[in-house]
């Protein structure tokens, strides 16, 4: 069923922003420029798109103060100075306007500990799974399927998708966004090598996550071996990622897709790391770093900025020497330039 057409007078009420155009114009839907009807909102962030502003059949435009005058020129327009982010935020107000709401209440075939706490407000959902001890917090959903271990928390309004599952005593905080798939408080990847094969190291930490955290379907994140592993606040992770045990990851560092972290490896905050990226274990990575797509990661990173570079596979005594000749190519090059200059 489609949303009922907003007027933006009613947008501008919400979000804010500077209008120009008439504020009963009504919009049923937010599309790109160059997808956009006259039923339509879009948005121009990224000045590589500025020709689709001339032929767009948008009803109004999100622009940026530079562009106002052109946008205008066209039709009705939102100007803001950062397009992108009300762009954001209108998706979010959009999406409060269309999606179903939360219906508090356990469903029939859901399985509930009495000893469990549950907040007001809280929506369990078919055959999930809520055990001894945990504690689900106000307007939290939990998703058909899901599993909370005995102790766990869930924060208030948080939401898990269909099929998660937060192992014991892990917890995740406020208004955390969880999809489907995921796994935290798996066993980390701990063993003794013996004569007899490997012995396992049980995992006698948890996982600890903030507020305002998303996490993307099918990752999954350990729990530490003695002490936790650490997701902070409004960290977001993208599906498919492996965030292995004792792992510590700073504010706001976001992480793309089929990315990898070994343990007891520390992220610190503002960061961002590349889909497929891997970082190997125990190094530390500050604050403002940027990781390209597919970068290997293998030593410490203490000074902010971006860092690229995968290296082809090889056997490891070629690599080693192939990696070190690779290290000083710039210098023999100056070197070589020199000697052609004599």
């Amino acid at each position: 069923m489609s949303p009922t057409p907003v007027a933006l007078a009613e947008l501008i009420a919400a979000l804010g922003g500077d209008l120009l155009g008439e504020p009963d114009i009504r919009i049923a839907r937010i599309a790109p420029l160059d997808e956009a009807g006259a039923d339509a909102i879009s948005f121009l962030a990224n000045p590589r798109y500025q020709a689709q502003l001339g032929t767009t059949a948008a009803a109004c435009v999100i622009v940026a103060p530079s562009l106002a005058e052109v946008a205008a020129a066209r039709g009705a327009a939102i100007v803001t100075p950062d397009p992108y982010l009300y762009f954001a935020r209108l998706t979010q107000w959009w999406a409060a306007r269309v999606r179903p709401r939360a219906v508090a209440g356990v469903h029939a075939s859901a399985i509930v500990s009495h000893d469990a706490k549950l907040g007001q407000g809280v929506e369990i959902g078919p055959l999930a799974v809520v055990e001894a001890g945990a504690v689900i917090g106000d307007h939290a959903r939990i998703g058909a399927h899901c599993v909370i271990e005995r102790d766990a928390v869930v924060g208030d309004q948080t939401r898990l998708a269909p099929r998660v599952v937060l192992g014991h005593g892990c917890r995740i905080g406020r208004r955390g966004i969880v999809h489907s798939g995921v796994v935290i408080g798996a066993d980390g990847f701990g063993f003794a090598p013996s004569k007899n094969g490997y012995v396992k190291i049980e995992q006698l930490g948890a996982v600890a996550i903030g507020d305002d955290v998303e996490i993307g379907a099918n990752t999954c994140i350990d729990r530490g071996a003695l002490s936790d592993t650490v997701i902070e606040d409004g960290v977001k992770l993208d599906n498919q990622i492996q965030i292995a045990h004792n792992v510590h990851i700073g504010r706001n560092t976001a992480m793309a897709g089929c990315a990898a972290v070994a343990g007891s490896t520390r992220i610190g905050a503002n960061c961002t790391i590349g889909g497929a990226a891997n970082i190997v274990g125990h190094l530390t990575i500050v604050d403002g770093v940027h990781i390209s797509a597919a970068t290997t990661v293998t030593r410490s990173i203490s000074a902010p900025g971006v860092y690229s570079g995968p290296y082809p596979f090889e056997e490891n005594s070629s690599w080693q020497k192939n990696a070190a000749t690779l290290r000083q190519l710039s210098t023999l090059r100056e070197r070589v330039r020199d000697l052609e200059k004599k």
